[in-house]
């Protein structure tokens, strides 16, 4: 009798199993309940790599059907930017910019991705353009009597070093590159926006301003006002999916040190320890 039990119970959960794997085929492979998911780019960006992973993995998982990318961030370095923004392009699947308290400078390019830019009235947004910056330290060296000497294959191998001035020749070099990587940015903003906005008219707004969402809303950088449950739901309309859609979003793991200091480590915190040299960054900088 108790093996009987046993076979009957066994029964039933194939059962189960089998009918789970038939509504999963139903639903186009997907399972129960169409999600979306959030990607969370926060703090200064550096790297881009989980970013990407993480991109990848919602792209090729056929039960996400829409992706919000939530934004809160000053920017960060050119390149990361750049790749994050270069691999949701490539996405065929809905995307919703939600911006946080900021997203400015690189956030901002990486948000003109997206098919809608959302933003809270209070946001900090814009801060469109391109900063080189570099640590001079000569002074600090000639009061504690180190010198520095440097044997160089050309006339600008050593440019920005922190042991001198930059050259008159150096700038305009240097101002070129600067130059360069501000049109790319105004350029991915023109490809974003040209239904609202004309290149000239972006190029206004790209002298290093920063913007409020509502100001921002009204400059037609970005396409409506909203918080983050609000860019769920978009996202789930522009995917198609009946009612409220399931949300997946991956939760931060803390360090060892974050837990015993209670506080969130950050990339300014590498910086810290990191040698000077140049850095060359879409990011907003307030006070610095």
């Amino acid at each position: 009798m108790k093996k009987k039990r046993v076979f009957i119970v066994l029964g039933i959960i194939v059962a189960l199993f089998f009918l789970v794997l038939i509504l999963r085929s139903m639903n186009g492979g997907t399972s129960i309940g169409q999600k979306v998911a959030v990607i969370d780019l926060t703090g200064i960006i550096t790297k881009s790599d989980a970013t990407i992973k993480l991109i990848h993995t919602y792209r090729d998982d056929p039960s996400i059907k829409a992706i919000v990318i939530r934004i809160d961030t000053p920017g960060g370095s050119v390149a990361p930017v750049q790749e994050i923004y270069s691999e949701l392009q490539k996405i065929e699947k809905p995307i919703v910019a939600s911006m946080g308290g900021t997203a400015a400078s690189g956030g901002y390019y990486v948000a003109c991705a997206a098919d809608t830019i959302m933003a809270n009235p209070g946001t900090l947004t814009g801060s469109i353009g391109v900063i080189m910056q570099f640590t001079r330290m000569k002074g600090l060296y000639d009061k504690i009597g180190l010198e520095h000497q440097v044997i160089k294959s050309g006339e600008f191998k050593d440019t920005g070093s922190p042991f001198r001035s930059l050259t008159e020749e150096e700038q305009t070099v240097l101002q070129a590159t600067v130059d360069n990587v501000y049109n790319q940015f105004v350029d991915t903003i023109f490809e974003a926006r040209q239904s609202l906005l004309s290149r000239s008219e972006i190029a206004e707004l790209a002298d290093g301003r920063i913007f409020s969402g509502q100001q921002a809303l009204d400059l037609k950088l970005l396409d409506r006002l909203g918080n983050l449950p609000e860019a769920i739901e978009l996202a789930g309309e522009l995917a198609n999916i009946d009612g409220k859609p399931k949300v997946v979003r991956k939760e931060k793991k803390t360090s060892l040190l974050e837990q015993l200091l209670g506080v969130q480590q950050t990339p300014v915190l590498d910086e810290m320890f990191s040698l000077p040299g140049v850095t060359f960054r879409y990011q907003m900088n307030l006070g610095d």
